[in-house]
């Protein structure tokens, strides 16, 4: 989708929000990736299963280039997460993510934590989520993201839908959204590192 149709696609209301973010925070599971939980156990030799369980997560590479391209335009970024996962510490790392909270039950504390190290307002922020723990943190960003899969109850209070699913570019697009909204997508795009 061009970014015309993208910005045509946002009421004005959403683009004056996104003007102002300096901070981008987000769920892990139903956002960047499909929300699916892969976990593998090995068996040994003798048919006993190895008590080890391995986490599988698949991220999209347009969302990798998203964060890369917020990050190298001044936009922190952070992960705020229920699951503890090597996988989205090892993800975060590569993509110089300024936040990264795992095992988060209740995300509060974390919005809260990001937002003081930022040195940002709630309006200063976008927050993306995809379900029923999110609607706290949704309430409270300037900016709140429901992927176009989540839950009927989180979209209810968000103030855009994106038009792509879960673990399908979802940050990517926000990140394009805001770009857009603050007039710097065409400077951004020149930047984009492979």
């Amino acid at each position: 989708m061009s970014g015309t149709a993208l910005a045509f696609l946002a009421s004005p209301d959403v683009l004056a929000r996104a003007r102002k973010i300096k901070l981008f925070l987000m769920d892990v599971d139903g956002t960047l990736t499909d929300g699916g939980v892969c976990l593998i156990s090995t068996t040994a030799a003798d048919g006993s299963v190895d008590p080890v369980v391995s986490e599988m997560k698949v991220f999209n590479a347009q969302d990798g280039q998203g964060l890369s391209l917020a990050h190298t335009m001044g936009i922190q970024t952070g992960f705020i997460t229920g699951r503890s996962s090597p996988a989205v510490a090892r993800r975060a790392k590569e993509l110089k993510v300024t936040f990264v909270y795992l095992g988060q039950a209740k995300k509060t504390e974390a919005f809260e934590e990001c937002m003081r190290k930022a040195g940002v307002t709630e309006e200063e922020i976008a927050y993306m989520g995809d379900d029923l723990p999110d609607i706290p943190l949704a309430q409270r960003a300037g900016l709140a993201v429901c992927v176009a899969d989540g839950a009927p109850e989180l979209r209810a209070v968000c103030h855009f839908t994106t038009r792509r699913h879960a673990g399908r570019g979802t940050a990517r697009e926000v990140v394009e959204l805001i770009l857009k909204a603050q007039g710097r997508w065409e400077e951004a795009v020149p930047q984009a590192l492979a």
